[in-house]
């Protein structure tokens, strides 16, 4: 029995076995200092997805002061940076809002569903777009917001590098698979972008969710379906995707460790916005829904 649960590149494949398991189951710093380098014993050296890096930096917190010998070393620079750096082993864990297809050495441990938001500073008076306007936004083609129903003002685009997953994301699912125009800011981490929105009249730009506080910004509905658990569940908001942490070949016991500890932990998932991979499933098979 297989079941798909994902669109398109995002789908993956599930056996019975593992579905019982998973049914039956139902310090921030830099990479490479203080003495802790990719397989260390009692380290583990993580980079990639800033989508992805509040929840695992949170878990490392936690889960080194319930194991104080093992030392995590966390930081952020962008999905496909996490997945060059675990393909060269220079980090045991490379993070990704996206797959890594052309890497047959790397092993896929989908941790999370993460949801990702268009974001705009609250002065634009703008709380819906249609797709096709967010299409104009980041093509250029719209570039006052009076032209999107909001105040009169200049848009501010804010992008991200092409290094990041959820720019690849947004890209793939929100704008046709076309290239946002490159004429704005580039920011290259989520939490910049999120600080520099809530600052710059007229911005939009895009994060996950847990970057986003009510006040600071504003995430839009996007035709009129906001970006909720239940509409992310039935596929209704299309801007989420998979949260991946990939290895060098299978981890060692300490590293598959961490990584059960960040898919498992339902509370501290639902504290930051994210959905457990786990209940995807359930969800997909039975329609329930999650109540965080």
């Amino acid at each position: 029995m297989t079941i798909k649960y994902n669109r398109g590149m995002k789908y993956r494949i599930f056996t019975a076995v593992a579905l019982v398991l998973l049914i039956a189951g139902c310090g921030y710093s830099q990479p490479n200092n203080a003495g802790t380098s990719a397989g260390s014993p009692g380290s583990i050296v993580i980079s990639g997805s800033t989508a992805l890096l509040p929840l695992v930096k949170e878990a490392a917190v936690e889960y080194q002061s319930a194991h104080p010998n093992v030392k995590i070393s966390v930081a952020g620079g962008g999905s496909r940076v996490g997945i060059t750096q675990v393909a060269q082993r220079a980090v045991d864990i490379g993070d990704s809002d996206i797959p890594a297809p052309n890497e047959p050495s790397l092993v896929d441990h989908a941790v999370a569903v993460v949801t990702f938001g268009i974001i705009v500073n609250p002065q634009t008076g703008v709380k819906n777009l249609s797709t096709a306007q967010i299409r104009g936004i980041f093509s250029g083609k719209i570039a006052n917001w009076s032209q999107a129903g909001g105040r009169s003002g200049p848009i501010t685009v804010i992008n991200r590098p092409r290094s990041s997953g959820t720019r690849a994301v947004l890209v793939q699912n929100i704008l046709g698979g076309h290239e946002p125009s490159e004429g704005g800011l580039t920011q290259d981490s989520s939490g910049t972008v999120a600080a520099m929105v809530a600052q710059t009249p007229g911005a939009i730009s895009y994060a996950g969710m847990a970057y986003v506080k009510p006040g600071s910004q504003v995430a839009v509905t996007i035709d009129g379906v906001s970006p909720s658990v239940a509409n992310v569940e039935s596929d209704k908001y299309k801007y989420w995707s998979q949260e991946h942490m990939f290895t060098n070949g299978q981890p060692s016991a300490q590293v598959a460790g961490f990584i059960n500890y960040v898919k498992d932990d339902r509370a501290l998932l639902c504290r930051l916005k994210f959905i457990p991979e786990n209940f995807m499933i359930l969800a997909a098979l039975k329609g329930s829904r999650l109540n965080c």
